[in-house]
């Protein structure tokens, strides 16, 4: 086990993920977080914390399960609601680890299925590379080169009572 971010790493990262965010969207104005569950959505609610900390706004949260809208799914069954309004607003979806692409995909998927976002920018916390479809992140906390056979593992205190991130 290799860590590559502490706690300390992940909270720069955060932040600098944030004010990355408002500079280029100029602002927060139509601006909704959706973590993608499970903690993509504790990511999502970090920033959101972050983003009003710096920023007189309150940005609304929301969070989804992929899960309906797997590309190995052949019947589309909405297990929730994201919890906010999507249709013309700025979706900024959050998860942990950027790999295949197929995750970051079907959050597409889901989101468009509640509402035509006008846009829709990705945050993560670590890119591994490896894609197999046409998908990059707007915001990346980290670039870490793995192999395939490598897993990349995010901690985060809210569901794992620690924050770092470590390579197996």
């Amino acid at each position: 086990m290799k860590i590559i971010m502490d706690e300390a790493m992940m909270k720069r990262s955060l932040v600098r993920i944030a004010h990355e965010i408002i500079e280029t969207n100029k602002g927060t104005q139509d601006l909704v977080l959706v973590g993608i569950k499970t903690r993509g959505i504790y990511l999502a609610k970090r920033l959101k914390t972050i983003i009003e900390s710096f920023e007189v706004c309150n940005i609304l949260c929301g969070s989804i399960d992929i899960q309906p809208w797997r590309d190995d799914v052949r019947e589309i069954i909405p297990t929730m609601d994201l919890g906010i309004d999507v249709k013309d607003k700025i979706v900024i979806l959050v998860d942990d680890v950027l790999f295949s692409g197929r995750t970051t995909r079907a959050a597409m998927d889901g989101v468009m299925h509640y509402g035509r976002a006008r846009e829709i920018h990705l945050a993560v916390l670590v890119d591994r590379g490896h894609r197999q479809l046409p998908i990059k992140a707007d915001y990346v906390g980290k670039n870490v080169p793995t192999s395939k056979d490598e897993v990349v593992k995010v901690m985060l205190l809210e569901h794992d009572l620690e924050d770092k991130v470590v390579i197996l």
